[in-house]
């Protein structure tokens, strides 16, 4: 260890990880990368079937709750974060979904400028190796491991769900993380030779080979230090006492979504009046700060399946039993596979561009604790709309480093987000009453063919949505003219020298689709960025966008 180093990373989740690898491979700058939590060696979290538990043990996440919200009757939502080598990535369902070219558009729109499609897509491939080689679309030898799990070998309603889709009207689409994202197809995920392969896995072990590269676990970051407007460093608390490194070049935060707001506001940095309620000096006004989070909700759409095919049959300790020594001994079969195999992205309505509800398919029905939702066979969808206008906030209550932030979603609190709702409720109802699933469909289970009108599936979404744990967007990348941009195209900080975030808090608008896939290609371009590297070259490549989506739903 020592007092200085080039580059302080804080954060070893899905961005961290990947930077302290691009930072540290040439050998030139020492970089250290500090997390709170520790080892990710656990079989809870290697093993992908497994993806239940990590999520619900404080060993490897932030326990975060929102505030109880009054737009859905005043729950409060579960928000946990990873604390453990990999972050998000070891805690996720290793979901891998980049989003449509529209939505990194987007971004460049709302001011990130050199952060659009073409410009990003480069990054993504070159973080990648998907299991059916490289293409104009997909990585071909990157470190990220993607594929199919079990390619819906081991289950019939996996493409039932997907004909259903077509049945209904929707096209397929053969990847949806390549030209043409809208429609229903295999679902992908991050998973090698049949274990977790996140960011620990693919980035930071096989870089913690490098001497200049050093990783400090069980640390917990205090704030900033500042000199003037500039980043100097870090103090933090490790083994019951506190220290302080200093950055010959910059610190990075890569905390989170949660994490990175909350300590630039520990730092002094952020809303004026939140930091002097919180008994924090102000060194630099940003009251963008904090501002502007968003998440995905979702819902389990349950239906009774009459063919005793479901996975609600190995949810007994025999069979999980027999699935676990099946992976302990040969990383094969129901244990090394998150389940969600299949999906769909879909428009809820004409006139936009691009999809804004996703499905995940999942042949059982059960809770995400891994129970069974009731007694027989089941199969549900986790579904949402994931382009919300709700926006909320995280902010600082006190100006104790281990006190939690308030966090405050304000979810479905538009007039648009409820009718997204009623569409997708409605939407999802037809889909699974097509033909291709009429062999397995025998009822509904949740909602239930009672909730109809505009006022019971309102009542019954605010009772039953679940976060999808995507929260992001609260430390936002945009133009120098916006007032609530925190940060610029470059990911740096306004107004503090050697001071950048990297991570999925600097998303100006959050994508459709899971978050972690983004979140690494961030990292990746990043990573350049910060090196002075020259950017990946541009692609060209074409995206399918509905010929008549003006007009045409589906």
């Amino acid at each position: 260890m020592s007092d200085s180093y080039d580059y302080i990373i804080v954060g070893a989740g899905s961005a961290g990880c990947v930077l302290a690898d691009r930072l540290s491979a040439s050998g030139e700058h020492s970089v250290l990368l500090l997390e709170k939590g520790g080892s990710d060696k656990h079989i809870f979290v290697q093993m992908p079937t497994a993806l239940s538990y990590p999520m619900n043990m404080e060993r490897f996440t932030w326990q975060f709750h929102a505030e109880p919200d009054k737009h859905i009757d005043g729950r409060a939502l579960h928000c946990p974060r990873g604390k453990v080598l990999g972050g998000g990535s070891s805690i996720n369902g290793m979901v891998y979904v980049r989003g449509h070219a529209n939505d990194i558009d987007q971004w460049e729109t709302e001011g990130a400028k050199g952060w659009n499609y073409q410009q990003c897509l480069p990054y993504y491939k070159r973080a990648e190796t998907w299991i059916g080689g490289g293409d104009d679309y997909r990585g071909g030898d990157g470190p990220l491991s993607t594929n199919n799990g079990n390619d819906m070998k081991l289950n019939p309603l996996y493409n039932a769900f997907i004909k259903a889709g077509v049945d209904a009207g929707y096209p397929e689409t053969k990847d949806y993380n390549g030209e043409q994202q809208e429609g229903f197809g295999p679902m992908h995920m991050t998973v090698k030779k049949g274990v977790r392969w996140s960011t620990s896995n693919a980035y930071l072990k096989p870089a913690l080979k490098r001497p200049n590269l050093t990783l400090i676990t069980g640390v917990h970051s205090r704030k900033l230090i500042l000199d003037g407007k500039r980043a100097t460093g870090i103090e933090y608390d490790h083994k019951g006492k506190t220290h302080t490194v200093t950055a010959a070049t910059e610190v990075i935060l890569s905390a989170g979504s949660v994490g990175s707001p909350q300590l630039l506001q520990l730092s002094g940095i952020g809303p004026k009046h939140i930091l002097e309620k919180a008994g924090v000096e102000l060194i630099h006004e940003l009251p963008g700060v904090g501002e502007n989070l968003q998440d995905h909700l979702e819902v389990y759409y349950q239906a009774r399946c009459k063919q005793p095919i479901t996975l609600n049959s190995k949810l007994d300790w025999f069979s999980m039993g027999l699935i676990g020594v099946e992976w302990i001994l040969r990383k094969t079969g129901l244990g090394a596979t998150n389940h969600f195999e299949s999906c769909g992205f879909i428009r809820s309505r004409a006139g936009l561009k691009a999809p804004n509800i996703q499905y995940h398919f999942l042949p059982a029905a059960m809770r995400y604790d891994g129970n069974a939702a009731f007694d027989g066979h089941g199969y549900q969808v986790h579904v949402g709309p994931n382009k919300p206008t709700s926006r909320g906030h995280i902010h600082i209550q006190s100006n104790d480093p281990y006190a939690h932030p308030e966090i405050v979603f304000n979810y479905i609190s538009t007039e648009e987000d409820k009718q997204d709702w009623r569409d997708t409720v409605r939407l999802t109802r037809e889909i699974l009453e097509q033909p291709s699933l009429a062999p397995y469909h025998e009822k509904e289970i949740q909602p239930g063919a009672a909730v109809q009108t505009d006022e019971e599936i309102d009542a019954w979404v605010r009772q039953n949505v679940e976060s999808a744990y995507h929260p992001s967007c609260t430390c936002k990348m945009g133009a120098a003219d916006d007032p609530m941009a925190v940060l610029d195209s470059d990911c740096r900080v306004r107004g503090i020298d050697a001071l950048r975030v990297v991570d999925s808090s600097i998303f100006p608008t959050i994508t459709n689709g899971n978050l972690n896939a983004p979140t690494i290609m961030v990292a990746e371009k990043a990573a350049d960025i910060i090196l002075g590297n020259a950017p990946l070259p541009s692609e060209n490549a074409p995206v399918w966008i509905h010929p008549d989506y003006e007009n045409s739903q589906r």
